[in-house]
């Protein structure tokens, strides 16, 4: 069966060999629209927008979904220090170099939403218009904290439906009504097979010693100017209702800063949606409507 997307790769200022895949844009569609990038959360790879990336395709967008730096199939650093969201903005900085893109979509989720707001305040005016998925220039301190109590801790597993129940174990309280076959769903984005025939974390177990450390290293202080280089351009948050990493508080804040960014809460579902919700695709087109 002929794959939706093509395996491509980069190489970043360190030297890392760095994968994305691209989904091209139905044949047909416009040539001057700017492509959409869609960008992972800390533990998370590719595989994540697979559903998202085939919906835009279809709709006439050219889809680049990278895998960073120790996820996936980009290759591990070399210096565990590196993983932290300036090392990643630098390396999508040259991809953008790679490809001559001067101007993009931004769909980021969690860690790809602190990146797309660093990207905006780098550059101002080549992001054409952005997603954030629940995430904030402000990250609560309990969402890092039980991020932390899960990252970087291993582990395999004998089956995928082993993989599944720990899944849900885990992260139950977030998806209160998954059912087995959205934590099957969910263990094939976030793991493979490996070499021994069990079943482990797709991502290099090393991305958790800087964000252990906390700080810049988590989650860069004071996004707010950062945040505010999303002025003028259409912009959404969709944030999970159970979400424990950005406060209504903050929602308000960034309403009342950017003047036309839209707000949709995707109900029963915490840190993050799919972005396979009803609500969230929804909204996504919506939002794309608007770029010019």
């Amino acid at each position: 069966m002929e794959l939706p997307y093509s395996d491509r790769f980069w190489t970043s200022p360190d030297g890392l060999k760095l994968h994305y895949r691209e989904y091209p844009a139905a044949e047909g569609a416009s040539a001057d629209r700017p492509p959409v990038f869609c960008m992972h959360g800390l533990t998370r790879n590719t595989r994540d927008f697979a559903d998202l990336a085939e919906h835009l395709a279809s709709a006439g967008w050219r889809v680049i979904v990278p895998d960073m730096r120790g996820r996936g199939d980009s290759d591990y650093a070399k210096d565990s220090a590196s993983y932290n969201p300036l090392t990643y903005v630098a390396d999508i900085e040259a991809l953008l170099t790679d490809q001559e893109i001067e101007r993009f979509v931004s769909i980021g989720t969690s860690l790809g939403g602190l990146m797309t707001m660093m990207l905006a305040l780098a550059k101002p005016g080549r992001i054409a218009a952005a997603v954030l998925n629940d995430i904030g220039p402000e990250v609560e301190a309990a969402g890092i904290e039980r991020i932390s109590g899960y990252v970087g801790q291993g582990g395999s597993f004998p089956t995928w439906m082993h993989a599944a129940r720990h899944l849900a174990d885990a992260h139950g309280e977030a998806f209160p009504d998954f059912a087995l076959e959205d934590w099957l769903a969910m263990a094939k984005r976030t793991m493979v097979v490996g070499q021994n025939g069990r079943i482990a974390f797709d991502y290099d177990m090393a991305i958790a010693d800087p964000f252990k450390e906390g700080g810049d290293n988590a989650a860069p202080a004071n996004l707010w100017p950062a945040f505010e280089a999303l002025k003028g351009i259409p912009l959404l948050l969709l944030r999970g209702g159970l979400s424990d990493l950005i406060t209504p508080a903050t929602v308000a804040r960034m309403e009342q800063l950017h003047g036309d960014m839209k707000t949709v809460t995707v109900p029963r579902v915490g840190h993050a949606p799919t972005l396979d919700e009803p609500e969230a695709r929804e909204a996504i087109d919506a939002l794309l409507e608007r770029v010019e």
